[in-house]
């Protein structure tokens, strides 16, 4: 496997001259099953131990992504792609959410192929013959002789085969609708094929109809000598094909081309969530010749331009995992409107809407992303940030309740949680502006005080779960499972999320002087202290007359009342209010013990989110040398540059926006609060080219896998001494400097003025 852009589309570098960023990107990445320990030890469902990233090929943040597809389905938690595969059966046009255990939607695949005309076409193929970047991708396919290479910008693609030998050539069209819904129509006058593959919902409300589509529409550059279309595996002469639901049958098209050795193929492909002519303007205004080198120029472009906002020196595998790292940070959110703006209403909303002014996106995977896929966007990107954030409020808007888990453009109940209050306060708080706070304030209320009183509404995803308990007793009772949700108990998660979600939005509340709401939602913050046991110190279920649940064991790989994961990793979600979870453990003493004993013990799991601030919470307890030690011991263990280099799924971005952050040296531990703990800097510097024109760089003196303990710190030449950057200092610009040694200091940072925020102190 090659995943070095050298020669290929566009000129190479100078030898000896700096690569770009783009240059350090191995997309397969996460595309094999994890090798890590800790996704052996703590994973329990397949796919859980999978990274389950395909390779996406075209623009950051882009409508459709183009990957070689070795399986072909829309199944939930089957990816496109999978390393270990030997054949190839297609290059599709993909909406899978990278990272995640969900399903792919509204795709459309195209592969070429020769000899007898088939409805399955596939072909072996070698790593080694793979050529993979973010912008290009090519592949010889030994079966047919035929090289495949593919590109593309936000909205569309462009494919060139080339095919080595004399004989019947063809290209295989096809919607990849597991439903059997598909349509498909050619139009041989102008070397045109259309169609759309209908979208279903997942989670609440699964197999129910999205309310939209995946449409196509693919121009070749050459003739059709014969055109077929087929419904399941009979080819026929006609037009158009299409399906339902009572069939099943897959709909496609084969379309032959001259028969001539040699022969070169371009196929464009303009895509659309809105309708068929949508479709066609993204397609012409993106792609509208069939110049493939320089489309693949403008992509590489693109993704330097995103992945040069950080500039950082340091080894040539470290600069690997960083900047593939931050590629997989910018899959999603996708980019969901057309070039004009148009865009299906959310959810039940059957309007075209048209986006002024902002980029609407979907596909936020808000569970995991919050923690810092998001906060990675503000920093680096506050204006896409705007119109993330306004999205968000345009949905809530078109569907009556704020989005808690918005994919699919569809309400999910996916998720336990709220964590839109965080993401919209965060963004807010570091200075992001340029969307309706105010709209979006009064539905992030609506969720956070109402419990919703619709049933059938309730039932299709609006509205927090469990919210009658949680307003009752302060949390969510062992008795209130709540089967109108993906997760259907996991109370104590619920009730730890909803917690924090009510400091995020008391800290927005606060900032647009709704005193009386942020007062309420300061004590709510506070809930957690229910369901923390102050005897065992750990994370417990609780019944609703107070008892907590018997027998207990903090460690069991599962319980019924924690989301996919222990009691003892669940504990530490207490972003807000450290020093009051220290305080409910204990004590200083009690609480470093308890997290030793999390990560000495291997009780630890990095493959899954609510764990990932955990190694950061030292610098509250004043032992920040143990978070230096732990960070920098899961960023060598825990990540690689192999197929098999994530420790579990990617989940739109957080495991690499983790990487990301922790190798520059500093974590958004808790967003909603602009600051960031400071870890063990990986990079000896590491610059940060802010939208606001300055650069914030990390300079870290003697940093090695030996030295990973920061012994002294200079802010612009002054002394500094906290455990934590404030967003502002960041945004004001200037040099952070470290020394970095092999043992610990272990006196600094250990003064409680020196400690990052908490709701108490």
């Amino acid at each position: 496997m090659r995943f070095l852009f050298f020669l290929l589309i566009t000129a190479g570098t100078v030898a000896g001259q700096q690569k770009s960023p783009v240059s350090y990107v191995n997309p397969l990445i996460g595309s094999a099953p994890s090798t890590t320990e800790s996704a052996r030890r703590h994973s329990e469902a397949g796919s859980e131990a999978k990274g389950q990233i395909a390779p996406a090929i075209g623009h950051p943040h882009g409508m459709t992504s183009w990957t070689p597809q070795t399986r072909r389905t829309e199944t939930k938690c089957i990816v496109p792609y999978y390393y270990t595969d030997t054949k190839i059966n297609g290059f599709r046009g993909t909406h899978w959410l990278n990272g995640s255990c969900v399903q792919d939607y509204g795709t459309v695949t195209l592969m070429p192929f020769s000899g007898i005309p088939t409805t399955k076409p596939e072909s072996r193929f070698s790593h080694e013959e793979e050529i993979v970047t973010p912008s290009y991708y090519s592949i010889q396919l030994p079966d047919y002789q035929i090289k495949t290479e593919l590109t593309a910008t936000k909205r569309a693609g462009i494919l060139r085969f080339r095919f080595g030998k004399k004989d019947r050539h063809f290209v295989l069209a096809e919607p990849n609708s597991d439903e059997g819904e598909g349509f498909i129509e050619v139009h041989p006058e102008r070397n045109e094929v259309v169609g759309y593959n209908p979208v279903h919902r997942i989670y609440q409300g699964s197999g129910e109809s999205a309310g939209f589509s995946g449409y196509f529409v693919i121009r070749f550059d050459q003739p059709f000598r014969q055109v077929q279309t087929f419904e399941g595996t009979s080819l026929s002469a006609a037009r158009s094909a299409s399906g339902s639901t009572q069939n099943r049958k897959q709909v496609g098209a084969v379309l032959e081309f001259a028969d001539n050795a040699g022969l070169q193929v371009t196929a464009r492909v303009g895509t659309s969530f809105t309708d068929l002519d949508g479709a066609r303007r993204n397609l012409d205004a993106e792609i509208p010749d069939t110049r493939f080198d320089a489309i693949g120029k403008a992509s590489e472009t693109a993704w330097n331009k995103e992945l040069g906002r950080v500039l950082v020196s340091g080894s040539e595998n470290d600069k690997a995992l960083f900047y593939t790292a931050l590629y997989h940070t910018k899959l999603t959110p996708r980019i969901f409107s057309d070039v004009d703006g148009r865009y299906p209403g959310f959810a039940d909303d059957t309007t075209i809407h048209v986006a002024k002014g902002y980029d609407y996106y979907c596909d936020f995977s808000m569970w995991d992303t919050f923690r810092a896929g998001l906060p990675l966007h503000v920093l680096l990107e506050p204006g896409r940030s705007a119109s993330l954030m306004q999205s968000l409020t345009k949905k809530a808007e078109q569907g009556g309740w704020m989005p808690i888990f918005p994919c699919w453009n569809q309400y999910t109940a996916a998720m336990v949680g709220d964590h839109v209050q965080s993401a919209i306060a965060d963004a807010y708080l570091k200075g992001v502006r340029n969307f309706d706070v105010q709209s979006a304030y009064a539905y992030l209320r609506k969720n956070a005080f109402e419990a919703n009183p619709d049933w059938k509404s309730y039932v299709s995803g609006k509205g927090r779960r469990g919210m009658e308990s949680y307003l009752k007793y302060n949390y969510i009772p062992l008795e209130d499972s709540v089967w109108q949700a993906f997760h259907r108990r996991e109370q104590v998660s619920r009730t730890l999320e909803y917690a924090y979600d009510d400091f995020c939005l008391s800290q927005l509340a606060t900032a647009l002087g709704k005193t009386d709401d942020a007062r309420q939602l300061a004590t709510r913050a506070l809930n957690y202290r229910h369901v923390i046991d102050p005897v065992t110190g750990w994370a417990r279920g609780r019944y609703a007359d107070g008892r907590w649940i018997t027998p207990f064991d903090p460690f069991a790989q599962r319980a019924s009342f924690i989301t996919e994961g222990s009691p003892a990793q669940y504990t530490w979600f207490v972003p807000q209010d450290v020093n009051g979870l220290i305080r409910q453990i204990g004590g200083a003493d009690r609480f470093n013990a308890k997290l030793d004993t999390m990560f000495s013990k291997g009780y630890y799991w990095h493959g899954n989110e609510p764990g990932n601030h955990t190694a950061y919470l030292y610098a509250w307890g004043g032992q920040p040398y143990k978070t230096q030690y732990w960070v920098r011991k899961l960023i060598r263990e825990e990540y690689g540059l192999g197929p098999g280099g994530l420790s579990g799924n990617e989940d739109g971005g957080q495991m690499s926006a983790w990487l990301a952050f922790s190798m520059l040296g500093f974590y958004p531990a808790c967003p909603g609060r602009p600051e960031y703990v400071i870890g063990s800097p990986v990079f000896p510097e590491a610059s940060l080219k802010l939208a606001n024109g300055k650069t914030f760089t990390l300079r870290a003196k003697g940093t090695s896998d030996t030295n990973i303990y920061i012994r002294s710190a200079m802010l612009n030449g002054k002394p500094f001494t906290r455990t934590y950057l404030t967003h502002a200092e960041i945004l004001a610009g200037g040099t952070l400097e470290v020394i970095m040694g092999p043992e610990p200091d272990k006196t600094r940072g250990s003064r409680e003025a020196d400690r990052p925020g908490s709701l108490s102190r």
